[in-house]
């Protein structure tokens, strides 16, 4: 098991990114992307698990140390894309393999199924599609939007008082996590203030989406991935339930026991999810 792991700046022109690497100089390239309000640290237990790939684990912008997005730009799926490109740009990369965890899974078929040319294997952690919509609720959507960026400049972000208290309120967030997953996390996504501690994450993370792709736009990106796709789904994730999804992808599935977050949430679970993306991989 490799756990040597540096950390790593990317300018990129637009944003500056930074994020960790692992792995042997001369594995094969692989860009980790982690969930949604979460950070590179999402892989400090999986990525040394893993054989022979050169891992760039990113902080996705507005996460982790990576550069928030100028004023008046949002987080929309293909500037994620964008992104990624942009780092293999800099890795010297032009093809590149993607380990994607929820909204970085999300992502990662994105990017696939729009250049598959570039993309050498899709490993994914409960995670597939965005969320859709039909399109007689795109006025709505759109309206509550432009509603919620008007009120966000209102808001002031969360201060816990101690960093004890930051890693319980992250334990019991939107999708709760185990206590060495938020600590994780904690240690990179963490900054100090007066008065106590706040997530360094963009407020505007938290915006709704303006616009929702259909469904049948979504599964298009899914149709035109070309290279082999593993899907790890979590036992009591986000995926589970979605039985009618799951039985259209043209994807390898394994279904693991855990929640959302089982590839960090404990040793147990990243050596799960190791053990099927090594045997994916195909690195003795």
């Amino acid at each position: 098991m490799n756990t040597q792991m540096e950390e790593v700046r990317l300018s990129l022109g637009h944003i500056e990114l930074a994020g960790h690497l692992f792995g042997p100089a001369d594995g094969v390239p692989v860009i980790a992307l982690h969930g949604w309000l979460d950070n590179a640290n999402s892989f400090a237990l999986l990525a040394p698990k893993l054989r022979g790939l050169r891992i760039l684990a990113l902080d996705l912008a507005g996460h982790g140390h990576s550069e928030h997005r100028p004023a008046g730009a949002g987080y929309a799926l293909w500037d994620y894309a964008h992104d990624v490109l942009r780092a293999a740009e800099q890795m010297g990369w032009e093809r590149f393999a993607l380990l994607g965890h929820s909204l970085g899974a999300i992502v990662s078929v994105v990017l696939a199924g729009s250049l598959p040319e570039r993309i050498t294997r899709l490993a994914l952690i409960d995670g597939v599609i965005p969320p859709t919509s039909g399109p007689q609720d795109a006025a709505e959507r759109m309206g509550m939007a432009l509603q919620a960026q008007l009120r966000l400049d209102s808001k002031r972000k969360a201060v816990h008082p101690t960093l004890e208290q930051a890693i319980q309120a992250r334990m019991k967030g939107l999708v709760a996590v185990s206590r060495e997953a938020a600590e994780l996390l904690a240690q990179r996504g963490l900054m100090p203030v007066p008065g106590g501690y706040t997530w360094r994450s963009d407020s505007r993370l938290t915006l709704p989406s303006p616009t929702r792709l259909s469904e049948a736009q979504a599964l298009s990106f899914v149709q035109r991935v070309a290279c082999p796709a593993m899907l790890v789904v979590a036992a009591e994730g986000m995926l589970a339930r979605h039985t009618a999804l799951l039985e259209q992808l043209p994807f390898t599935r394994e279904v693991l026991p855990g929640g959302h977050h089982l590839h960090m949430n404990d040793e147990s679970g990243a050596t799960l999810v190791a053990d099927c993306f090594n045997r994916f991989f195909g690195i003795p």
